[in-house]
């Protein structure tokens, strides 16, 4: 590791919030003794004199989003003033300007301290394929990190920085968050530009983002994204695809599953419920033309785009392999200059027809839940097997760029003591649905029971929707509770409990994440209150009820048993029969119990 004399460091005396950010981070890379996580550290001085003038811009009014926070760069990607070697000494260059991702990182407010280790030319989903070393795993240093971007996922894991940039090309930016148990977020190929990025394979690689917060990654992810005005294969923003009112999601089917290390089926089993739990529809489906595609990254022709980005390097130093070329890596990437234009061509038509067939199998779903990987193999099994353990890594990842999908790495618990992770996978541009469905999985919920305008296909509906709510289930009311059709715009109902003439009224539960409840309650009108909902089966659950003098002069409704069916009524029937009904529905005298 090359680390830059901090001459100086020690003059500093802000105390901003990114000057101590920064020196917190120095002193936790000298505090672990990680060596192999780094390639290159910028001179701490000079990382403190920036965080210095970011408190000073943020002390004078100036807003970034990333303000204070403190970033490291995979090694692939540039930034000016440290070199760029992609994992090979050899191959370093000086790089005259950052990359566009790292531009825009720094614009944020983020403070770059470095540059991370990774598998040699992004090849690799393992973390050892480094002549700068190993990158040992965050929780175990006897098991693997994951690559291809090991020191991005690992410098997040174990709290040097808050953000990371890595690539992800078959899954180098979801394999080692998911190994060392942090978010990793890889947007639609092309919403990122590449550009100051070492191809690995140029149309498929993405920049990808580690953080151990979901909304801070999908935050950085999102001011990273946007046409450069460079990167030919960037792409024009769309309007974002948002998750369905009523979600479904895809997962494997049981057979699909086999083969994953002890304890991660039953762990994948706990994520599935989890999900479903907050209204979400979870449908088994067969994955095999996503999981054939995937094997095309490395047994077609496609090799021949590794070849094409670095292989007249490798070629030209065929004298330094074993040394400072990694062995596996200069096997995969010479061997792609034995593919033919015939070949490519072939696999071509197939991945064409297998991407049709995938979307057949997604159609109608809101995303696809699968484990992240398949297994967390020791350094020793990985070097015993270096190519067979690897291609294992990529079965659930390898496929989504090839695909032109979406995806995010996210922790699901612990198995045996190490990190167990899901990934969520969605068609192109769908990334803000995989954000919110990640929201659903990592945020606490909250239960709440609407019975009027709130109901699904209602009016204030979309509120509940905006919020991130989902539909739990259809419930009812004990039979202690009185229904009241009230005078507002639009029509809704109040809700009682009574101490007498009670009945069950009809109603459904949605769940909220915590955050949206909070807003969604904050903005409710009068005379609407939240109180305690007893249910027919005897739950007790947040529910809208109304203020008792709103009811006053109110038509009693009940006997209707919910506010749907009194509106199917003045809908359906004759202006004189509904006035009929109207005027039956007795104005009762008030006797509650606000709950």
């Amino acid at each position: 590791m090359t680390v830059t004399s901090p001459d100086g460091a020690s003059g500093a005396t802000t105390t901003g919030v990114a000057t101590a950010r920064a020196r917190a981070a120095f002193a936790r890379i000298r505090t672990l003794d990680r060596p192999e996580i780094f390639i290159s550290l910028r001179a701490e001085a000079d990382t403190l004199r920036e965080a210095q003038a970011i408190d000073v811009r943020v002390a004078a009014g100036e807003r970034m989003p990333l303000a204070g926070l403190i970033a490291a760069v995979k090694d692939n990607i540039d930034v000016a003033g440290l070199a760029t070697t992609a994992g090979a000494e050899s191959y370093r260059y000086q790089p005259s300007a950052d990359a566009t991702a790292v531009a825009r990182l720094r614009a944020a407010g983020a403070i770059v301290i470095g540059k991370t280790n990774l598998d040699q030319f992004a090849t690799g989903l393992v973390g050892s394929r480094s002549p700068f070393g190993a990158v040992r795993n965050a929780w175990a240093k006897d098991r693997i990190s994951g690559g291809s971007s090991s020191g991005s996922a690992v410098a997040v894991a174990l709290g040097i920085v808050d953000v990371a940039l890595g690539t992800d090309t078959a899954g180098s930016g979801r394999v080692p968050a998911a190994l060392n148990g942090v978010i990793g977020v890889k947007l639609t190929r092309g919403r990122i530009p590449t550009t100051g990025v070492v191809p690995a394979c140029r149309t498929l690689d993405c920049v990808t983002v580690f953080a151990r917060d979901a909304a801070l990654a999908s935050l950085t992810a999102e001011l990273l994204a946007g046409p450069d005005g460079v990167d030919n294969l960037a792409r024009e923003e769309r309007p974002p695809t948002a998750l369905s009112v009523r979600p479904r999601i895809a997962i494997p089917l049981a057979s699909q599953l086999e083969g994953l290390a002890d304890g991660w089926l039953e762990a994948f089993r706990a994520s599935v419920d989890q999900l479903a739990s907050t209204g979400v529809e979870i449908v088994e489906v067969d994955i095999d033309p996503l999981l054939d595609a995937a094997k095309l990254l490395y047994e077609g022709a496609f090799v021949a785009e590794r070849f094409a980005a670095v292989g007249a390097h490798i070629d030209a130093h065929r004298d330094l392999i074993g040394t400072d070329l990694d062995p596996s890596v200069a096997a995969i990437v010479l061997g792609g200059a034995d593919r033919t234009a015939v070949e490519l061509f072939h696999v071509q038509q197939k991945l064409e027809q297998l991407a049709a067939d995938s979307r057949a199998v997604l159609d109608g779903y809101d995303a696809l839940l699968t484990p992240t990987t398949t297994w967390h193999p020791t350094l020793d099994q990985i070097a015993a097997d270096p190519i067979g353990g690897n291609s294992r890594m990529g079965t659930f990842t390898n496929f989504a760029n090839l695909l032109d999908m979406c995806a995010t790495a996210l922790p699901a618990g612990t198995v045996a003591g190490l990190p167990f992770g899901v990934m969520l996978t969605a068609s192109a541009f769908h990334d803000l649905a995989v954000q919110q469905l990640v929201e659903r999985m990592r945020a606490p919920r909250l239960e709440i029971l609407v019975v009027g305008a709130h109901l699904t296909d209602q009016p204030l509906n979309p509120q509940l929707v905006s919020a991130g709510g989902s539909l739990v289930e259809s419930v009812a009311t004990s039979a202690d509770y009185a229904l009241y059709a009230l005078d507002t715009v639009p029509p809704k109902p109040g809700l009682l409990r009574v101490h007498t003439g009670g009945t069950s009224i009809a109603g459904e539960l949605w769940s909220l994440p915590a955050a949206g409840f909070g807003i969604f309650v904050a903005a409710l009108p009068a005379p609407m209150t939240i109180g305690r909902v007893t249910l027919t089966d005897g739950r007790s659950v947040s529910g809208f009820l109304c203020e008792p003098v709103a009811t006053e002069g109110a038509h009693n409704i009940s006997e209707y048993g919910g506010w749907l069916a009194w509106r199917a009524l003045l809908t359906t029937s004759s202006p004189d029969a509904a006035t009929r009904a109207i005027a039956s529905a007795p104005a009762l005298p008030v006797k509650s119990s606000a709950s």
